[in-house]
């Protein structure tokens, strides 16, 4: 199977390649539109800042390259928020893949000694959609480390709650999302990452 991770200035993409490793999957690590063109699964995954990010990727053509790919797609994190139509870090316009907005956790007044921001550590996913879960996964906990999150709307595929309820995946067409990181979540992260690979 030819799986490659997109290569840009974002953080975090050893790590995945090492949760694949893991699984028996070497993965491409790469920019190269013919190579991610070519691969039988894409994986976007990422850390960072949002504004810059997005600017790399329009300088790279992959802002045009990453919506109109065929195969299945996988963002993680950052991939996930750029994937949405907005964010609010920066004020930046995203991808548009999915409808959903991604806005900034903001504590209840006088509860930010309580919820923290960022949003870090593990957390339960629940209202499972997609083929990414299956009905062992609700409640599962999974691990998160992030400051913005997408909204709850058509596109949610699990739902997450720190402060509100929210995205803690996307799914359109073959176009799915992990706010939470699959690969720093143990035994249940990688069975989602086997799910993904056998979509």
């Amino acid at each position: 199977m030819n799986i490659v991770i997109i290569k840009y200035n974002a953080g975090n993409i050893e790590s995945v390649s090492n949760a694949l490793l893991r699984l028996g999957i070497q993965a491409g690590i790469t920019g190269d539109h013919e190579k991610i063109k070519a691969a039988d699964k894409v994986i976007f995954p990422g850390v960072g800042e949002a504004s810059t990010t997005m600017a790399f990727l329009k300088k790279e053509g992959l802002d045009q390259l990453i919506p109109s790919l065929k195969q299945p797609v996988l963002g993680i994190c950052l991939g996930l928020q750029l994937m949405c139509s907005h964010s609010e870090e920066g004020n930046t316009p995203c991808l548009g893949i999915f409808e959903e907005k991604v806005k900034k956790f903001v504590p209840e007044p006088g509860m930010d000694f309580i919820t923290k921001v960022p949003h870090m550590g593990w957390n339960t996913i629940t209202n499972l959609k997609s083929g990414l879960f299956d009905e062992s996964l609700d409640q599962q906990f999974v691990y998160f480390v992030h400051s913005y999150y997408a909204t709850v709307g058509e596109h949610t595929a699990a739902e997450g709650n720190y402060i509100n309820p929210f995205s803690a995946a996307l799914h359109k067409d073959n176009f799915y999302a992990t706010q939470f990181h699959p690969e720093k979540s143990g035994p249940i992260g990688a069975r989602i990452l086997e799910n993904f690979l056998k979509l």
